[in-house]
């Protein structure tokens, strides 16, 4: 039986989300995105991230939407995340679903 869209599986990350982790993070996030229709994942606030991880999970995000599947954060990017975010330029070149996916934020014109 499908489970409809409207209900989420929650991805608790670890804290450790660099290119050390990157193999089995993408495994986890991979086989959710397999099963599961509607995926939120956590990040700790506490978590040290690299430029790895958020290659990752833009990849999971871009291949959610081209299976028209949902895929969110269960908070906006803060801590490390926001930090490589910032560093790697990709707040400055966000489009509308990157706002709102990594800052929550609705873009208005």
């Amino acid at each position: 039986m499908d489970t409809p869209k409207q209900y989420y599986e929650s991805i608790n990350l670890p804290d450790g989300l660099s290119i050390r982790y990157a193999s089995e993070l993408h495994s986890k996030i991979s086989d959710e995105l397999h099963s599961k229709d509607a995926i939120i994942i956590s990040i700790p606030e506490g978590a040290e991230a690299d430029l790895s991880f958020v290659q990752l999970i833009e990849s999971a995000r871009r291949q959610a939407k081209a299976e028209g599947k949902t895929f969110k954060l269960s908070s906006p990017a803060s801590g490390s995340v926001l930090k490589v975010l910032e560093r790697a330029g990709f707040i400055e070149s966000f489009d509308q679903e990157g706002t709102k996916f990594w800052l929550h934020k609705e873009v208005t014109l």
